[in-house]
């Protein structure tokens, strides 16, 4: 696949099956997310990777986070947390390893260049036949979700990748008009 019809052409795929991805697809995807765009070469980027039990332990990890914010929560409400890294065979959390006070780097661009190396797993995954979605939701910004997959303060979850074998419809892209997004200043 050449470059541009992957960058055309990628697209957010809802439903996946096993099996993850293996370990030559792998290096590949996580070479692909170390070509971010790096401001003094600071690497704000860290990967956590579950797969077999490693999303039941995120699912508990979900679900903890639901009964600490209501500690009243309906036992569906837990299952249903407990079910929802189960949707994939395979999670990369993306995290930015913020590096705090770097001059000329602040944390939003240390941030920005974390969430460029998740899109390039995803486009790797893309590349490779592989089917991806990037969810973040409340559990990204939670404290019990935070605090159990050991943040620092100033880090910050920049998306929960869930990744695996395209199952289900490809849903139709959508067309996009570049002048809807475009001001030129000339």
């Amino acid at each position: 696949m050449d470059a541009m019809t992957l960058l055309h052409e990628r697209s957010s795929m809802g439903k996946l099956t096993g099996p993850p991805p293996g370990p030559e697809q792998l290096e590949a995807i996580y070479r692909a997310a170390l070509r971010a765009p790096d401001h003094k070469e600071l690497r704000p980027w860290r990967f956590i990777e579950f797969s077999g039990e490693g999303l039941t332990r995120l699912g508990e990890l979900f679900a903890e986070a639901e009964f600490r914010e209501d500690p009243h929560s309906e036992d569906a409400t837990l299952d249903a947390a407990r079910k929802k890294p189960l949707r994939a065979p395979m999670i990369i959390a993306v995290i930015a390893r913020v590096t705090p006070d770097v001059p000329k780097v602040p944390k939003i661009e240390q941030v920005i260049s974390a969430g460029c190396a998740a899109h390039g797993i995803m486009l790797a995954a893309h590349a490779l036949g592989l089917g991806a979605m990037w969810r973040s939701g409340k559990y990204a910004f939670d404290p019990t979700v935070r605090k159990g997959l050991g943040l620092g303060e100033d880090d910050e979850i920049v998306a929960f990748l869930y990744l695996g074998q395209l199952a289900g419809r490809h849903k139709p892209l959508a067309e996009h008009r570049i002048d809807d997004f475009l001001e030129h200043w000339s």
